[in-house]
């Protein structure tokens, strides 16, 4: 099991993935806007949203980094936008460790099947460290 590193952006997401990847020779980085996620019936995308980056991912000199822009109207605060991200193939790890982290501490979402993983959640924990979950596929 690996613990990836997942940053957060204020709009300019697209542009420090492609300075990354050149940095660190990532060739053709895998890059996915908001507009390019399926479409939710209860949810209409707001237009300053379709272009912000939903997704990205390189792997850096061995190691996963991950990447998105904060939606419209959440919350930004440099230094504050890094997150440990644990992407396995065990649900009932997932379940156990997210219970464990959540302890004290406050849930963004609930574990939960969404249209990238059929387990994802996430909580900052007591010490107001940021962690993500997502069942591998």
């Amino acid at each position: 099991m690996a613990i990836d590193v997942y940053m957060n952006f204020n709009g300019n997401c697209r542009e420090a993935v492609e300075y990354y990847a050149q940095v660190f020779g990532v060739t053709n980085p895998q890059i996915m806007s908001f507009e390019e996620a399926p479409p939710h019936p209860d949810f209409t995308l707001p237009e300053e949203a379709k272009n912000l980056i939903m997704h990205a991912r390189l792997d850096i000199l061995g190691s996963t980094v991950m990447f998105s822009d904060v939606f419209p109207g959440m919350p930004f605060v440099a230094g504050n936008n890094i997150t440990l991200s644990i992407v396995i193939n065990d649900v009932e790890e997932i379940k156990s460790l997210f219970n464990k982290l959540k302890d004290g501490g406050t849930v963004g979402m609930e574990l939960q099947e969404t249209f990238w993983s059929k387990c994802y959640g996430s909580l900052k924990d007591k010490f107001g460290i940021g962690w993500q979950f997502n069942l591998a596929e």
